[in-house]
């Protein structure tokens, strides 16, 4: 594999921000009480890290080693807060839905985590792809679990009944609707219903810990080549 293409991929799997390294557990437990706010915060926290990553690489000489830390939170401040506002002008009910979790990517240890560790003694290119790849991981893992939470929590999904969101789905909606709508109907003919459990702080620990426990099972297994 290229030095771009590990530079991009490894924070979707093998250093996953949220199941691998841990980090941004506080606004990936918060606010995935839906799909749609997994989503929208993990693309807001992204695009902060992208921006932040670019700039912090750019400017790395001459930034001076004491006063890095401050350096840094002010680029990612000023980032956040131009997203903070596209997202009031532009998606204003999914900025009030996640309310001052946007403000909070100021310190999400995540976005100071990779400056520190890598924006800051790496190339641009590098620091880019690297922001990027990390903003996929983080992303699908948030969407991963909001759907997850979503569904189990209100039988929705994306705001709509599950099976009539995975019907909608371009090309593979023919396949999943009708087999999501079966499986709906088999769990309400034996009476399970949505447990309100999911879409509560509980049911997001429950929910992680469980994801969580996959995860480095997988990640073991593909390491031992199994």
């Amino acid at each position: 594999m290229s030095s771009a293409a590990n530079e991009f991929t490894k924070g979707i799997v093998r250093e996953n921000p949220v199941f691998a390294l841990l980090l941004g557990l506080c606004p990936t437990l918060a606010v995935t009480t839906s799909l749609k706010n997994g989503v929208g915060m993990g693309l807001a926290g992204g695009a902060v890290l992208i921006c932040s990553n670019i700039v912090i690489s750019l400017l790395r000489k001459v930034i001076p080693p004491k006063i890095r830390i401050p350096i840094f939170i002010v680029v990612i401040a000023s980032f956040v807060t131009i997203i903070d506002l596209l997202m009031e002008a532009q998606v204003p009910d999914l900025h009030k839905s996640l309310g001052l979790f946007i403000p909070l990517i100021v310190v999400n240890c995540i976005i100071l985590g990779r400056a520190e560790a890598y924006a800051y003694k790496e190339g641009i290119l590098n620091s880019a792809l690297d922001g990027m790849g990390m903003t996929v991981g983080f992303t699908w893992a948030l969407a991963l679990i909001g759907g997850i939470r979503e569904i189990l929590g209100t039988g929705n999904l994306w705001g709509m009944p599950w099976n009539v969101a995975l019907g909608s789905i371009p090309v593979l909606g023919n396949i999943l609707g009708p087999i999501a709508t079966t499986f709906s109907d088999i769990l309400g003919a034996i009476g399970i219903q949505p447990a309100i459990l999911m879409i509560l702080p509980p049911g997001a620990f429950i929910l992680m810990g469980v994801l969580m426990g996959w995860f480095q099972h997988r990640k073991l297994k593909m390491e031992a080549g199994l």
